[in-house]
């Protein structure tokens, strides 16, 4: 299938060789350490660079629609693609939870079930907080009162988002397979490889040395290439992807052939809002960025309406998910 096309299809290249860059970074002579100083002081403001950015273009793409986006109005079965996309989003993060339990199978140490839904989803709320990193150090602390070493609850966090950020990549690459497809099939083979004990146990070894800082004499290793969890991550995407085509749906008729290239755009734009620092749950830059990969393919009004009620309906279901497993854990309580 063609890419997206004009300013859309350019984004979407921008996007994939960005995304490239983050998951597999060029070594670099290090800086001179008066840049490195000022580069230091001013890392504080510039974290927020990409979020304002963002936040502007959608405020400048909000004014300059205002008029079309006050005219918009639900389908004829809009609320029920609204229900559809509640309940992919919702069936989305009870997925992941489950995986997560797989990464942490993955080191030998299965988790119960139930533990491990309620933990997922009680701090997966907190990555709205300032930094974008605190669902992780919830996570990280929820197993180590457990009982799970530093090393084993550490490295299932931290290769949650890698796997999360492969999937997006293949997600992103189904459209525009075009006259690059050559280009398109080797980043999909590097993305494959980023994940294989050969290369992430070293990794794994440099970290633990570095700054995992492990109780354990020997850092932990992954036996086998983690297929299971990366494929539920992929599974995870789509639920997401379809969520988001639900949302779409409940505004303005999709075409059979638009699908491929909304889910590719939704796998760009939705990486993009993970890898941006400083952006809370990715707000902001996801949704600057769907606009931007869809821009011509679907109106902006329609897009402008989809992103905030895509973006109401996960918050929805993620506050609402975080209450019902904190209301179970105190009933769990003796």
């Amino acid at each position: 299938m063609p890419g997206l096309q004009g300013r859309g299809g350019n984004c979407h290249n921008s996007a994939v060789i960005l995304s490239c860059i983050w998951m597999f970074p060029l070594k670099v002579p290090p800086l001179p350490p008066r840049i490195q100083a000022a580069i230091q002081r001013l890392k504080p403001h510039l974290r927020w660079l990409g979020v304002g950015a963002a936040i502007f273009f959608l405020l400048a793409t909000l004014r300059d629609r205002a008029a079309e986006v006050a005219q918009l109005r639900l389908a004829a079965s809009g609320w029920q693609w609204l229900a559809a996309g509640t309940g992919l989003t919702a069936a989305a993060h009870l997925w992941a939870g489950w995986v997560w339990g797989w990464l942490l199978g993955e080191f030998g140490r299965p988790a119960p079930v139930a533990w491990v839904f309620r933990t997922y989803l009680q701090t997966n709320i907190a990555k709205y907080l300032p930094g974008n990193v605190w669902h992780f150090y919830g996570r990280i602390e929820a197993a180590r009162s457990r009982g799970y070493p530093w090393g084993i609850a550490a490295l299932s966090v931290l290769l949650e988002p890698l796997l999360m950020a492969a999937g997006a990549l293949l997600l992103g690459l189904t459209a525009g397979l075009g006259d690059r497809g050559w280009l398109q099939g080797a980043i999909a083979i590097a993305v494959l490889a980023s994940v294989h004990p050969k290369i992430l146990n070293p990794v794994i070894q440099r970290l633990g040395r570095s700054k995992l800082r492990t109780e354990e004499e020997h850092p932990f290793a992954i036996a086998r290439y983690p297929w299971r969890p990366f494929l539920g991550e992929c599974g995870f995407l789509l639920l997401r992807g379809a969520g988001f085509v639900a949302c779409l749906a409940s505004l303005s008729a999709i075409a059979p052939g638009q699908i491929l290239p909304i889910l590719s755009a939704f796998g760009l734009a939705w990486l993009a809002g993970l890898v941006v620092p400083g952006a809370p749950g990715g707000l902001g830059i996801f949704e600057a960025t769907a606009i931007a990969l869809l821009d011509g393919q679907v109106s902006a009004a329609v897009l402008l309406g989809t992103v905030v009620i895509y973006r109401f309906i996960s918050i929805l279901v993620e506050a609402s998910l975080a209450a019902i497993a904190w209301f179970s854990a105190r009933s769990n309580q003796p």
